[in-house]
């Protein structure tokens, strides 16, 4: 009779050695934050203090800098991914990066790089979506440059719509 294996496999555990090793040469890849490095660590049941000595050698040798990791994200998100301002703070909000490094890097991006962004994938989107009416297209269109993240100003910046949505 054959043993049936779970569908869920547990982590094996990782030394503290091992742990280092291979999130230095993940760090050296890619840009991480501190967050991402502590999910992993958990993950391979590395014990509190071993995470914390961890987390220090990361930090204190220039591995790991959320500041960093933040411009790269909110440039990445922006240039490749064509996100506005509420998509990336809530991304960056899930990667545990402080609210204060999120606003400060964020309040330097100035709200018309945001609107030449969502200019773009309006008249795009409009192309392709079909409405029975003005007020249901600026209706689908509105609610599909919120998803992206932009805000009401910058969406009604890119519409022609009258001042009364």
């Amino acid at each position: 009779m054959r043993k049936q294996s779970s569908t869920y496999k547990q982590s094996p555990s990782v030394s503290e050695e091992q742990a280092l090793s291979r999130l230095t040469a993940l760090c050296a890849r890619a840009e991480h934050c501190s967050g991402e490095m502590l999910d992993k660590m958990s993950r391979w049941e590395i014990p509190a203090e071993a995470q914390a000595r961890i987390m220090e050698h990361l930090v204190d040798n220039k591995y790991i800098d959320d500041e960093r990791f933040c411009r790269a994200f909110v440039r990445d998100k922006m240039e490749y991914n064509q996100w506005g301002r509420r998509k990336i703070e809530q991304a960056l909000y899930a990667k545990r990066i402080d609210r204060e490094m999120r606003n400060a890097v964020l309040d330097e991006i100035d709200d018309d790089d945001f609107v030449a962004i969502l200019r773009p994938l309006i008249a795009e989107k409009r192309r392709r979506t079909q409405a029975k009416s003005d007020y249901e297209m600026n209706m689908k269109l509105m609610r599909f440059a919120a998803s992206r993240g932009f805000t009401f100003d910058q969406i009604h910046r890119c519409m022609d719509v009258p001042d009364e949505f």
